[in-house]
């Protein structure tokens, strides 16, 4: 495939991803609508975080409040706080070019793991276009930032054990994916799949050349080990903020586990192609996770990379390659091991829980592989038909199906999942209004907010359904409310308030 045609099909995949993400992110006006519309209590409490950690310069590796978060992501959106003041927006941003970023990585992956720019340029396209990864590309959640660390580290990680790999590639390599494990808990799974990785990658070399790709592989993995040591010693001091929420949802808690476990299991899988999440935050509630032709190519590719894993079982990976052929049957079994594996292991996080499954956030490092293999099944698809159907037909069915999936995902994001009251409800959009309306009034005026279902003395971080306002109104210290002239009270509170002359009370 001609390099030009390559660069120019992945500069309008990029442009495509870029739309999908940014768009309608922000208001035209303060008066505007956006998407989504809202701003969820999680993504408040972040942006709490995130507005105190600049104010203080205290950027912390782990916030506790909250069932606790690994810090980077709120770290980063406190840049974004400071630059574009208290808008969901200005929170969500980041997510954005972390999803921007994803599908320029997995192109780069792909064609790592593959040597096929038609599969790379096809898993770039499913992923820009997936309503799954566009999703949570503009909601203020740390995981979004899980697949582009996985998918840029494993790329170098794959780069640095080549015959050509390169230490610089090693050590860069090992920053990007140490940087992984400050950003989401299902990320801890990863380290089973780098050493899969590793053997199989390292296998396919001839053996005199496996001593140099090793001295690099350690060097990756000392350096991912440093980057992530900070955040490891941490979690020896702070053992239940490793657990966290985990020990509450885990299945082990259930009745009947194992049972659990293997229920789990078919839902999750099931969620590609049957029955998808059915929170409408993160999904158009119930919707399969994959388009119909996208799932139907990522069926394919399971099955292509199953039979090519069994037609090279029988020593391939580790027999030393006699001729070209040879050694591209070995590059494509330790592909298909690499993301077979990925996909296996990364179920996990997932079906070892025991709460909404399927679960779509949880699940969030299963959409590279997902992409991949149905990249792998429709890069096939086309060559098949290519060789045994009209060329023209072919080509204009494939560049319909693109647009049509293109069209799919704005209509089904910006048409159809927005607009439903039901999302509004799961972004808080209720709360969202009332907090910016709190934040257009003058500081001078005194403003009284009655916060329901509580007891005590309302605190910074409690309670969480409150964080939208103190976001929007940037009230959430005891500073800032003096500030600006807001005073939250529980019902107790009320019950014997007095009302000063010239003050406004709302009730929550």
């Amino acid at each position: 495939m001609d390099k030009k045609r390559v660069l120019f099909a992945l500069l309008s995949i990029l442009i495509i991803a870029s739309f999908l993400r940014l768009y309608n992110l922000a208001p035209a006006d303060k008066s505007g609508s956006f998407s989504p519309p809202g701003l969820y209590a999680d993504e408040a409490m972040n942006g709490n975080n995130a507005q105190r950690t600049w104010d203080t310069k205290d950027f912390k590796i782990f916030y506790p409040e909250n069932f606790g978060r690994e810090g980077l992501f709120i770290n980063i959106e406190s840049l974004s706080v400071a630059a574009f003041g208290n808008q969901p927006w200005a929170l969500r941003l980041p997510s954005a070019l972390f999803g921007i970023a994803t599908v320029l990585g997995i192109f780069f992956l792909a064609l790592t793991l593959y040597d096929d720019p038609a599969v790379a340029l096809m898993a770039a396209f499913f992923l820009a276009t997936s309503f799954w990864h566009v999703d949570f590309s503009r909601i203020a959640f740390r995981a979004i930032m899980a697949p582009f660390f996985l998918v840029w580290g494993l790329m170098f990680f794959l780069r640095t054990l080549k015959r050509d790999g390169t230490r610089t590639q090693a050590i860069l390599g090992g920053v990007v994916y140490g940087l992984g494990f400050y950003s989401y808990i299902a990320y801890r799974i990863t380290p089973l799949l780098m050493i899969i990785t590793g053997i199989g990658a390292l296998l396919t070399l001839p053996r005199p050349e496996r001593k140099n790709s090793l001295k690099r592989f350690w060097l990756f993995t000392g350096t991912a080990v440093l980057v992530a040591l900070p955040i490891g010693v941490y979690f020896l001091q702070h053992p239940a903020d490793f657990f966290g929420r985990t020990t509450g949802l885990s299945i082990t808690t259930t009745a009947a586990p194992l049972q659990d476990l293997m229920m789990n299991t078919v839902k999750t899988l099931g969620m590609f192609n049957f029955i998808g999440d059915g929170n409408w935050r993160h999904n158009f509630a119930g919707r399969p996770e994959l388009s119909f032709g996208v799932g139907i190519f990522f069926l394919i590719g399971i099955i292509l990379s199953l039979w090519t894993l069994w037609k090279n079982r029988s020593a391939s990976l580790t027999a030393s390659p006699s001729d070209k052929l040879r050694a591209n049957q070995k590059k494509n079994a330790a592909a298909a091991l690499i993301t077979g594996s990925w996909f296996i292991l990364l179920l996990f996080p997932s079906t070892l829980s025991n709460e909404g499954i399927p679960h779509a956030l949880r699940s969030i490092l299963l959409l590279p592989p997902a992409m991949l293999f149905a990249a792998l099944g429709a890069a096939a698809t086309y060559r098949w038909l290519r060789a045994h159907g009209s060329k023209p037909i072919v080509d204009g069915a494939a560049i319909f199906f693109f647009i049509l999936l293109v069209a799919e995902t704005y209509t089904l994001y910006f048409v159809a999942w927005t607009n439903r009251p039901e999302v509004q409800a799961a972004f808080d959009y209720h709360d969202y209004m009332i907090g910016s309306q709190l934040a257009t009034l003058p500081d001078q005026l005194k403003k009284y907010v009655v916060v329901p279902d509580t007891t005590g003395t309302i605190r910074q971080d409690y309670p969480i359904s409150l964080q939208p306002i103190l976001f929007m109104t940037g009230t959430y210290t005891d500073q800032q409310r003096t500030i600006k002239n807001i005073t939250y009270l529980t019902p107790e509170q009320f019950a014997s308030f007095q009302q000063p002359q010239g003050s406004i009370v709302i009730k929550l």
